[in-house]
């Protein structure tokens, strides 16, 4: 076997990994109204089946970082795999809500067990040039997962294999997931980190109850009424939060290393980077559940149709990945991400623009401005974060520092989902088209908040390559 099938088996594994956990984020935008229709789900399971995913995700990413740091990164990898295969075929046989919700939080507590273990196994098995395009590699999957999720699931629930409707989006994973499995143990080392520290249980807890407590009256509290136990909750986020601190704290004073190691986020460019990753997931997952609401309950667009609009989405993402390499290293991080924020929210000032025009029917030609470059915006800031990100990292640190920005990604989208629907679910009484313009004009303040991290970020180029977003056309060399 030559070096060059080496370099590209482990990748191919990793990224398989990373395209069936960030599109079953995504993918199931589109089955929503079918499962609505299937199951009598209300408003707010339709928001728990996406944002419950990302909760138990991203609550749980940091500590199976740790738990891979200690046991080995592939067997954790394994492990991940393999439940979430398991909750995938619960999932697709799900009889009703209340199973599918649930499985749907077992799926998200898998995925946790594979996020961080594909940007620290990334680390281990490329160096120096191939890691760049490896990492562009990674963005460039993660970001076409996002955008062409809603494609798949329309594809899908159109062929209606063997009758399954929706619920082959699921049931889809089982054979990709097996195949994952079977070709891991050949290509992926088992590295561990010696010396890892265990897993203190009480910070574990208190920083998975922490993002539970924002989360949950965020998506609960509209529906109810917005009762005392909402704002009680979310005052308690905030105490767990500090009370999750002051036990790293004290671990450290301890020598232990905690969760959120200060070490590892010492550099200016990954505390920024992180920050703005979290605020870029905030809009982007709550960009394409509006999004498909608005065409498939609004325009009355099938499954199918509706996935396709998407593809402009997804094209215009593809080229934002290509060109952003070339404009960290020319322009600097700064300029890139803050131009890439910009163009996002341009485009979501555009499709605004054109659903005032339209309402509800004319052509669908008329959004395709707007979804292009929202896109094109996406792409380039997406892939210049991730390679801001984890080009400034020391090689000790990539397991934690890939752990927690895998985290604020998917608490970005739990966040997002549950921020949107507030302002969504609150206005779809006075119509379509008031509902989803309010979700425009929100989202076009999170991407201005992406563009404010921006500047906290280096403002000119570096001379060394860790520092750059490959193309991805290089990636895929």
């Amino acid at each position: 076997m030559t070096d060059t099938s080496l370099r590209r088996g482990p990748l191919a594994v990793l990224l398989t990994g990373t395209f069936l956990i960030v599109l079953d984020f995504f993918v199931v935008n589109v089955a929503l109204p079918s499962v609505q229709r299937d199951l009598h789900a209300g408003n707010t399971a339709l928001e728990w089946l996406v944002a419950g995913y990302g909760l138990t995700f991203g609550g749980l990413l940091l500590v199976a970082s740790r738990v891979a740091d200690r046991w080995g990164r592939r067997r954790v990898f394994l492990l991940g795999v393999a439940l979430f295969v398991a909750s995938s075929a619960a999932c697709g046989f799900a009889p009703d809500t209340t199973t599918l919700v649930l499985a749907r939080l077992v799926q998200g507590a898998a995925a946790a067990a594979v996020g961080p273990t594909v940007l620290a196994l990334i680390g281990d098995v490329y160096a120096g040039p191939q890691r760049v395009r490896a990492l562009g590699a990674y963005a460039t999957v993660m970001g076409v997962a996002a955008a062409s999720g809603q494609l798949v699931g329309g594809l899908l629930i159109h062929l209606d294999l063997a009758g399954t409707g929706w619920r082959a989006i699921f049931l889809v994973n089982v054979p990709i997931g097996l195949v994952a499995l079977a070709a891991a143990p050949r290509f992926l080392p088992d590295t561990r980190v010696p010396g890892a520290p265990r897993v203190d249980v009480v910070e574990a807890s208190l920083v998975v109850a922490s993002l539970t407590a924002l989360v949950l009256p965020l998506v609960e509290g509209q529906r109810q009424g917005w009762p005392l136990w909402t704002w009680a909750s979310l005052a308690g986020a905030a105490l767990l939060a500090e009370l999750a601190w002051l036990r790293g704290r004290a671990l450290r004073r301890r020598g232990t290393r905690p969760l959120l190691d200060p070490a590892a986020l010492g550099a200016r460019p990954v505390r920024a980077g992180l920050v703005g990753q979290a605020l870029l997931f905030t809009g982007m997952a709550s960009y394409f559940l509006v999004l498909a609401l608005y065409l498939q309950d609004g325009r009355g667009l099938g499954p199918l149709a509706s996935g396709a609009v998407f593809t402009i989405v997804a094209a215009a993402y593809m080229v934002g990945t290509a060109e952003a390499g070339a404009l960290v290293g020319r322009y600097g991080a700064r300029a890139a991400i803050t131009g890439g924020a910009a163009t996002f929210g341009i485009g979501h000032l555009l499709l605004l623009a054109a659903v005032e025009h339209v309402g509800v029917g004319g052509s669908v030609a008329w959004l395709a401005p707007g979804l292009a470059v929202a896109g094109l915006g996406m792409g380039v800031a997406l892939a210049a974060l991730v390679g801001t990100v984890m080009g400034s990292v020391a090689v000790e640190h990539a397991g934690t520092v890939s752990g927690t920005a895998s985290t604020v990604q998917q608490v970005g989208n739990a966040l997002g989902v549950a921020l949107v629907g507030i302002v969504f679910f609150g206005r779809v009484d006075a119509g379509m088209v008031d509902a989803f313009g309010a979700s425009l004009v929100y989202l076009s303040v999170t991407t201005a908040a992406v563009a404010l991290a921006a500047a906290f970020l280096p403002g000119r180029p570096r001379s060394r390559q860790s520092g750059t977003v490959p193309s991805s056309s290089s990636a895929a060399a």
